[in-house]
């Protein structure tokens, strides 16, 4: 069967993967979704919700689907206790993905006429857009729901104009907050948002999750387990993966990091591997896989007692994660960050 995209595209699409708002199937989350319906079916949903938890495991897909419940069912006293599934050809699940439904605000970063691409952030003129949503008037009496995907984009600004949306919002309206790392938020939004903390999918859900893709899952079983562990329980993880040469890419900077000598050659080649004008995906793993081999040796290093190697970890974090941002938001030469990068790990992971 052929995948048909109807959604707008995002920031973060992926080629032949829906996006979470055309998702038909929730893998995982169920008793999350069954405790939000049963919320629901009592008259007791929280206005505004927090969804958290690692990148690329179903936060965004199980906003989307607890706004068609909504939708669907908008007499809550006879809602069932039970997400509906949507029906991928009905006019209201179409209307969703495509974002045509005038009870629900998707916003997430914009597009970037200048360079053709996304903004790095999720801007204040996105958040304005609430107010107007929010001023309409309902068309049949239903819930408004508003998704910011993800929350930890926003700028200052943005996080400050949506502040005041949630002070005081009108009856029958969701605010539903995706978000990576909820200390990234302003405490004020968290104050006035319920936290709902999402694991990562097990094994089994993570594989359900690839059979849906082209290529599918690898049939030999340790390399299942492989993918499985690598991917750390994000379906979005495991398919950068297996379609994206994220494997090959990961394993060939954990061993330029793990070498005794720096291996200068392989370094360039590396770089010139991730760096190309058609490479921007995995561009993105290079530097993720950067910042959890920093993560892991700064945690590693404080469970051990290290404090002085820990904080030098974490400081290398922070200039790292800089560093990301800088050659994104004013397109900086890729391969030479690419080489400070590798270079910036070897000096911190062998001292």
């Amino acid at each position: 069967m052929i995948f048909e995209r109807i959604a707008p595209e995002q920031h973060d699409t992926l080629d032949g993967v829906p996006e979470p708002s055309e998702t038909p199937r929730l893998v995982g989350h169920l008793q999350t979704a069954n405790m939000l319906a049963a919320a629901y079916r009592s008259g007791k949903l929280p206005h505004a919700l927090i969804f958290a938890g690692p990148v690329g495991i179903g936060k965004a897909t199980l906003a989307f689907h607890l706004a068609h419940h909504l939708l669907k069912h908008p007499a809550f006293e006879h809602a069932p206790l039970s997400f509906a599934v949507p029906d991928p050809s009905s006019s209201l699940s179409r209307q969703i993905a495509t974002g045509a439904h005038p009870s629900v605000l998707h916003l997430t970063r914009p597009a970037n006429d200048k360079t053709k691409s996304f903004k790095t952030v999720v801007t204040v003129d996105e958040i304005r857009k609430v107010s107007r949503f929010l001023s309409m008037t309902s068309h049949d009496g239903s819930y408004r729901v508003v998704i910011i995907d993800p929350a930890d984009d926003m700028n200052t600004n943005a996080a400050n104009a949506l502040l005041k949306n949630l002070e005081e919002p009108p009856p029958r309206t969701l605010f539903i907050l995706i978000v990576h790392a909820p200390g990234t938020l302003l405490p004020t939004i968290r104050s006035r948002c319920q936290m709902v903390r999402l694991a990562p999918l097990d094994a089994e859900d993570l594989m359900t999750v690839l059979e849906t893709v082209e290529p599918p899952p690898p049939d030999d079983p340790a390399a299942r387990a492989a993918l499985a562990e690598r991917a750390g329980g994000s379906a979005r993880t495991a398919i950068l993966l297996t379609q994206y040469g994220g494997l090959e890419i990961a394993s060939t900077l954990d061993a330029l990091v793990a070498g005794r000598k720096s291996d200068v050659a392989g370094a360039y080649r590396l770089a010139e591997a991730v760096a190309g004008r058609d490479q921007a995906i995995q561009f993105d793993i290079f530097n993720r896989r950067a910042l959890d081999l920093l993560s892991d040796a700064a945690s590693q290093a404080a469970l051990a007692g290290d404090l002085v190697r820990a904080k030098t970890l974490s400081d290398t974090w922070h200039e790292a994660l800089d560093a990301v941002s800088e050659t994104e938001t004013y397109n900086l030469d890729k391969k030479q960050h690419a080489l400070i990068m590798i270079d910036r790990l070897n000096s911190a992971m062998r001292m």
